[in-house]
């Protein structure tokens, strides 16, 4: 019913629900009466509306009804009442009256009021016994089978009476309620003045609802208990079945899962394809961890609250499990961290496969270096990269060492499985890629040798032709030096001496220079045959060579000739001015000073002429004004041994002078 429609109704507040409630905790109804005439008919749909508000609960502690009569006539207050027992009476439990001012008929007023009550709470009364005998009997049977010895029958009897046909919390409340209402009655009627006893059905119903309450109580908790021990039986039954579910799965599928997985692979993509596999069995594993967790907290959970007869029993499921899940987890720990030790083996060997090819590639390329700096830089180079190798095939070697130990340790679970032949598989596939990467690097050191070999060779040649070219420079350089500077022919005898020995020591430095570069220009064809190339300066240093060494020895020459006849002419001029004139018998032979003369013209005509290479080119020594400085000491000398020679032809004229 919706209180929009009934509105006009409601605003007459006919009556209302006041929000208190009785020691019962019933809700209490009030309805004033007025002077006016109360229409039934509006007061009955008040009072459906709002007994209809609240829960069936508070419904079932009854309600108190207050009827304000004191501003109303006496039959209108009767009439109200009698709706009251013929309308509502069963969620009506005590109704209170306010007497008018006209109230007349005090006592059989009461005992009526009071006999349409007990005929209410006699309902609710029989209602309680029979609810409360069926219930009794229905506990006491299963109280009773689960008290029998054998397990089986108690377990049957429990089972086809377990649960009781009503609610047992129901019953005791509802007689609860009955007792304090019977209370409450003889209380009431007790304190209000009135002379009144209670029927003998009513004496004797307080003492039977009491004992049907201790009885219904006593049954009641042993029927809890009886619940308890079947919940924890039933409780303790599913974890054994669950752990049982758990560990068969462990001990079969699991453990076979993990006895066909053996293999590490012969590559780096076969290893993430077996750790790929591997985490599939991880996952499918996981979800029976996660029941193995569950279960041990539940286990857990009765130790702690157990009785002393299922400790035991407690205890050795949940060893059970823990060793099986824990070795099934130690196995496959050790699987993930065999497959990640194979996939880094594979990983290393991948890389040092690498660096070999590309060390070998290099080496197979032919080297056409510019120069030695060039050379340097690539043998540094290959340096670099053999010394990579040396690492990656160590790191090789303990990565493969690692994961053979691992394997050696593999048969420690290997459920009697013999794995002999799985384990053979996998050593031989790691120490013949150990054995191939060894072989491997050893070609390539071999190589690097014979290219080392060959680069120090052409570092050489190069030096060799460098060496050979600077030869050749200082050659050059000695020819210039002789040609501009080596011109003085001495003063005297005992210079000139010292001049051709100066010139001898300085020949002698132009050829230890000349046979060095022959030296090195040889070497440079030795090598050149071995490297099987062609000299960048085999044709054009040698003939330089040539040509230098010519121009020198023939400049030399030309000097030697030089310095020997202004020897001679020094010599002979030196005595022939250091003879006493007082012995003229020393000079009796006159050509002595037509030989010097001649010498000495000879020597002077000498320095005017150039020196002729054998190419038809000739070099002056020095420039003229240089070449007219020696000249002049010669004919200085000459003078003198001229003048000599006409003194001792004319002593008479050189006689004064003396």
């Amino acid at each position: 019913m919706e209180a929009s429609v009934i509105l006009p109704i409601l605003k007459k507040k006919l009556a209302f629900l006041s929000g208190g409630k009785d020691r019962r905790s019933g809700l209490i109804l009030t309805i004033p009466l007025c002077l006016e005439q109360t229409s039934m008919d509006e007061l009955s749909v008040t009072l459906d509306y709002l007994l209809s508000i609240p829960s069936e609960k508070c419904k079932a502690r009854g309600f108190t009804v207050i009827v304000d009569g004191r501003k109303s006539q006496w039959n209108v207050v009767k009439t109200v009442v009698l709706m009251l027992q013929n309308v509502v009476p069963a969620e009506v439990s005590l109704v209170c009256v306010v007497k008018p001012d006209e109230f007349w008929d005090k006592k059989v007023t009461h005992f009526c009021f009071w006999k349409e009550k007990d005929r209410l709470g006699f309902e609710v009364f029989e209602k309680f016994t029979k609810e409360s005998t069926s219930l009794l009997d229905e506990l006491a049977l299963i109280n009773n089978g689960s008290d029998k010895g054998n397990q089986q029958e108690r377990e049957r009897s429990i089972d086809l009476n377990f649960l009781p046909s009503v609610d047992p919390e129901t019953v005791l409340q509802t007689g609860h309620e009955l007792l304090s209402e019977l209370q409450q009655r003889r209380f009431n009627g007790s304190d209000g003045g009135v002379s009144w006893s209670p029927m003998d059905d009513e004496l004797l119903a307080q003492p039977q609802v009491m004992k049907l309450l201790d009885s219904l109580r006593e049954q009641y908790t042993r029927y809890q208990e009886v619940c308890r021990q079947r919940s924890k039986r039933t409780q303790l039954e599913e974890i054994q079945q669950k752990v049982m579910q758990v560990v068969n799965w462990l001990e079969g599928p699991g453990s076979e899962q993990l006895r066909t997985q053996w293999g590490i692979g012969d590559s780096i993509r076969a290893s993430q394809a077996l750790q790929q596999k591997h985490e599939e069995i991880e996952s499918q594993h996981s979800e029976w961890f996660a029941v193995y967790v569950e279960l041990n907290q539940q286990i857990a959970a009765l130790l702690n609250a157990g009785d002393e007869e299922d400790l035991v029993e407690l205890k050795a499921l949940q060893q059970q499990l823990s060793d099986v899940c824990y070795r099934q987890a130690s196995q496959l720990e050790f699987r993930q961290n065999l497959l990640q030790a194979a996939l880094e083996f594979h990983s290393v060997a991948q890389d040092l496969s690498q660096q070999l090819d590309g060390l070998l590639g290099m080496l197979c390329v032919d080297v056409a270096p510019a120069d030695g700096a060039s050379i340097q830089q690539t043998l540094k180079l290959l340096e670099e990269k053999l010394k990579s190798v040396d690492l990656g095939l160590q790191g090789l070697r303990e990565k493969g060492q690692s994961l053979l130990d691992q394997i050696s340790n593999q048969a420690s679970w290997a459920y009697g499985k013999d794995v002999t032949i799985e384990n053979k598989e996998n050593v031989d596939h790691i120490q013949g890629v150990m054995e191939d990467m060894q072989l491997r690097k050893q070609r390539c050191e071999d190589m690097v040798d014979v290219r080392r070999l060959k680069m120090l060779q052409m570092v050489q040649l190069f030096k060799c032709e460098e060496d050979a070219a600077q030869a050749v420079e200082w050659l050059s350089e000695l020819l210039d030096a002789l040609l501009k500077t080596h011109i003085r022919l001495g003063d005297d005898a005992q210079e000139t001496k010292v001049l051709l020995e100066k010139h001898r020591k300085f020949v002698d430095v132009a050829q230890s220079t000349y046979d060095y570069g022959r030296q090195l220009l040889q070497a440079t064809v030795v090598l050149c045959q071995s490297l099987r190339c062609t000299s960048r300066s085999s044709g054009d240093t040698l003939p330089r060579l040539n040509r230098v060494w010519k121009q020198f020895t023939v400049t030399s020459e030309e000097r030697v000739h030089r310095l020997e006849t202004a020897v001679a002419f020094h010599s002979t001029a030196e005595k022939i001015l250091q003879e006493c004139p007082d012995q003229p018998e020393a000079f009796h032979e006159m050509e002595q000073f037509d030989e010097i003369e001649a010498v000495g013209k000879s020597l002077l005509d000498r320095l005017t002429v150039p020196v002729v290479y054998p190419d038809g080119s000739e070099q002056y020594f020095g420039s003229p004004s240089d070449m007219a400085s020696a000249a002049e000491h010669i004919r200085e000398k000459m003078k003198l041994v001229s003048l000599k020679k006409q003194q001792l032809r004319q002593p008479e004229a050189t006689t004064p002078e003396s």
